[in-house]
C-alpha cells in the first residue's frame, strides 16, 4: 500500500490538499492530506508540486507496424510517460496494414505487445468498402472508427466521401465514428515556402463545410460523431447548435491550435505544418473561448510524426512535407502555459486532457483521482519552467524546440508503480473493459 500525500491534488475538479491510497493497481481511497493510513509507504509531494491524473491521449499516430521508422510503441509511449500521458489511443491508418479489419487489428496488437510503457487502446478504420467490417471492429474491442472526409496523405486508407452509410451502420450498434473532417472541393494544391499560401490552401471554410456534412448526417442518423483536430473556429456556432439540437457530437482541438499561431511561423519552417493548418491568431483566441464555454469538449495531440526525410527540412516546401506536429510529449506543458496566460487553472487543463478524454472513449477508470479508479498519477511542478530540449519520441522533430515552457513532470506512476527504465507495463486495452 502507497499513500500519496499532496497538498494540491487535482480531485473532483478541483485543487485540494489531500491523501490519495493506492492498494495494487488502483487507487482504494481518497483521504484528507494528514489522514493515518497504517501501514503504508509514503510519497510525500514537494509544496512546488501538485497530484493530477495521467491525463489520457485519444489521438496519436504511433504507425507500427509498417512505418515504424515514423514511431513505434516503445518510443511513443516513453514519450507519453515522460509528458505526463498514462493512457494513449492509436489511429488505425499510416501502420500497414491499416486498421480496417479484425485481421489488421490483431496484427497492430501483436506489434504493440511488450512493447508499451504506457496503457494503449485502438481506433479501427472505416475506409470505402469496410462498412461490413465496422460491427466486427467493434466487437474486437475498438474505442471507435475513424473516417477521413478528405485524402488522408496515405493511399491504404481512402476517404470516406460519402459518410453516410458507415454512420448508418455505426447508429445500429450504437458506436463511434470519429472524423477528419475538411472538404476536398475547397482544397487547392499548395507550394513552395510561404505559410500563408499553404494556410490559403486549406481553408477554414473547408473545415465549416465538411463539418455542416457531418452533423447532418449524424442528425439523420442518430449516429455518435466525435470531430477530430478542430482548427476552424468558424465551425464553434454550427457545432453548438448542432448539439442543442440533439446530436450526439463531440469535438477536440489540439495543442498546436491553442499555442500556435500562423503569424509566428516562418516561411519554410515545416516543422510547424499540418491538416488542418494553425490559423491566425484571431482564430486561436475564438477557440479557447469554446472551450472555455465547453463547445470544445478536450484537448489531444494529434501525435503525427515522421521521418526527417519525409519534412522536408531542406526544402521548406510546405505543399511537399508530411503534415504532422509532434508533440506527445509536450502537450501537457504546451497547453498548460498557454491557459496559465488566459487565467485557467490546473485543474480545468486536466478536465479537457484527461478526464474528457476518457470520457468520449468510456474509460471508467481512468482520467480522474478517484477511488476505484486505476492508479495513474502523475507528479507536475506547474510553475518550473524549462525550455524544450531532448525528446523521447523516435525523432525530435518539433516546432516546440527551444521554446521555454511551463510545467515540467517530475515523476509518472502507471497502475500503482513507477514509469521508469525497467520493462515495459503497458497494457493493451479494449473498449468496455477499461
Amino acid at each position: 500500500m502507497i499513500v500519496f500525500r499532496a497538498d494540491r491534488a487535482v480531485v473532483d475538479g478541483v485543487q485540494r490538499a489531500a491523501a490519495v491510497v493506492v492498494e495494487g493497481e488502483r487507487i482504494a481511497a481518497v483521504l484528507p492530506r494528514d489522514a493515518a493510513v497504517a501501514g503504508a509507504r509514503e510519497v510525500v509531494l514537494a509544496a512546488d508540486e501538485v497530484l493530477i491524473p495521467g491525463l489520457v491521449d485519444t489521438h496519436v499516430h504511433v504507425n507500427e507496424p509498417g512505418r515504424t521508422e515514423w514511431e513505434g510503441f516503445a518510443t511513443a509511449t516513453r514519450a507519453a510517460a515522460a509528458g505526463g500521458v498514462t493512457t494513449i489511443v492509436d489511429m488505425p491508418l499510416n501502420s500497414l496494414p491499416p486498421t480496417v479489419d479484425v485481421d489488421a487489428l490483431e496484427v497492430k496488437r501483436k506489434a504493440a505487445d511488450g512493447r508499451c510503457a504506457v496503457d494503449v487502446g485502438f481506433w479501427g478504420g472505416a475506409v470505402p468498402g469496410n462498412t461490413g467490417d465496422l460491427r466486427a471492429l467493434h466487437d474486437a474491442g475498438v474505442f471507435g472508427v475513424k473516417a477521413f472526409l478528405i485524402d488522408s496523405g496515405v493511399p491504404e486508407f481512402p476517404p470516406l466521401l460519402d459518410p453516410g452509410p458507415a454512420l448508418r451502420e455505426v447508429a445500429a450498434f450504437d458506436g463511434l465514428l470519429i472524423a477528419h473532417a475538411e472538404d476536398g472541393a475547397l482544397v487547392t494544391a499548395a507550394s513552395g515556402r510561404r505559410y500563408a499560401d499553404f494556410v490559403a490552401s486549406r481553408p477554414g471554410a473547408s473545415e465549416d463545410s465538411a463539418i455542416a456534412l457531418l452533423l447532418r448526417l449524424a442528425g439523420e442518423t442518430g449516429a455518435r460523431v466525435h470531430v477530430v483536430h478542430l482548427s476552424s473556429a468558424g465551425s464553434l456556432p454550427q457545432l453548438a447548435a448542432a448539439r442543442a439540437a440533439g446530436v450526439r457530437v463531440s469535438v477536440e482541438t489540439c495543442p498546436h491550435y491553442l499555442a500556435l499561431t500562423a503569424e509566428e511561423v516562418p516561411d519554410g519552417d515545416t516543422r510547424f505544418k499540418c491538416c488542418p493548418p494553425v490559423r491566425g491568431s484571431a482564430n486561436r483566441d475564438a477557440l479557447w473561448a469554446g472551450l472555455a464555454d465547453g463547445t470544445v469538449d478536450l484537448v489531444v495531440s494529434d501525435h503525427s510524426p515522421c521521418t526527417p526525410e519525409l519534412k522536408e527540412l531542406d526544402s521548406g516546401d510546405f505543399g511537399a512535407a508530411w503534415g504532422g506536429i509532434a508533440s506527445l510529449q509536450l502537450s501537457l506543458p504546451v497547453v498548460w502555459t498557454e491557459a496559465r496566460r488566459r487565467g485557467h487553472d490546473l485543474a480545468e487543463v486536466v478536465r479537457w486532457m484527461a478526464e474528457r478524454p476518457a470520457a468520449l472513449v468510456g474509460m471508467t477508470r481512468k482520467g480522474r483521482i478517484a477511488a476505484g479508479g486505476d492508479a495513474d498519477l502523475v507528479v507536475l511542478a506547474p510553475d518550473e519552467a524549462f525550455t524544450v530540449g531532448a525528446l523521447h519520441h523516435r525523432h525530435p522533430i518539433t516546432p516546440y524546440a527551444g521554446r521555454e515552457l511551463h510545467g515540467r513532470v517530475r515523476a509518472t506512476w502507471l497502475r500503482g508503480a513507477p514509469v521508469d527504465d525497467g520493462p515495459p507495463r503497458g497494457r493493451l486495452l479494449t473498449r468496455g473493459e477499461s
